[in-house]
């Protein structure tokens, strides 16, 4: 008669133990790097907006997860702004991202209507621009405007912070004729076609001198003296 010998399987545990631990310490790690904050934002290329209003603007303010942050909606949320031209989003390091912002150049304030444009031609309240900028004294006529902007856009930003005020002034001979008013007291006509002229004013002056009066750049290139007010 046969006998039947039972068999019997001895389970380890503690391998099973360990291969347990050993995944649950990856999910819980996984979980933490997952969620892991942004712990630092670095701003580049502002001048005009800071730091703190770049950073709510890509909704970071509550520095959320590094990993689970997707860049692209937040960099479109950052170009809705009429200061912004172009921004990126990028990780730099780990916790570390690096925003970069191109701004466009306020040019001039249209005095009457209390409005900075911008190098695009978008206009903000005068309020949105703690720095000062030159003056657009009067009206400038449909026809002339939008030239005018390009042109001024064309202006070196050091010349155009030597600029205090500009008024469009045609003559019979010249519907393209304005008078800048310079910050060291001398005056610049311009015509639209010769805006860029101005840009060389700094080696104007070197030739003067230390004189004061009225440089003519809208027919041809002559200073001329002035001991008083402009005639």
């Amino acid at each position: 008669m046969e006998k039947h010998v039972t068999k019997k399987i001895r389970i380890r545990l503690l391998p099973v133990f360990v291969f347990l631990l050993v995944i649950l310490c990856i999910l819980l790690t996984g979980k933490v790097v997952m969620d892991a904050p942004i712990r630092n934002i670095v701003v580049t290329g502002n001048h005009y907006l800071t730091d703190q209003e770049i950073i709510e603007m890509a909704k970071l303010e509550n520095y959320p997860s590094f990993i689970r942050s997707f860049f692209s909606p937040l960099k479109e949320n950052i170009e809705k702004n009429a200061w912004v031209k172009k921004a990126s989003i990028k990780r730099t390091s780990f916790g570390v991202v690096e925003i970069k912002v191109v701004e466009k150049e306020p040019l001039f304030e249209k005095v009457e209507s209390k409005v900075i444009v911008l190098s695009d031609g978008t206009e903000i309240p005068s309020t949105s621009l703690e720095t000062p900028v030159l003056g657009l004294l009067n009206y400038v006529p449909n026809t002339k405007y939008n030239t005018f902007v390009k042109q001024m856009g064309k202006i070196n930003t050091s010349i155009r912070y030597l600029i205090s005020e500009i008024t469009y002034l045609p003559n019979e001979q010249d519907k393209d004729r304005f008078l800048l008013y310079m910050s060291d007291g001398n005056y610049v006509y311009l015509t639209l076609t010769k805006f860029q002229s101005i840009n060389y004013y700094e080696q104007v002056l070197e030739q003067l001198a230390g004189k004061k009066g009225i440089l003519y750049l809208d027919s041809g290139n002559h200073f001329q003296i002035m001991e008083n007010a402009i005639q």
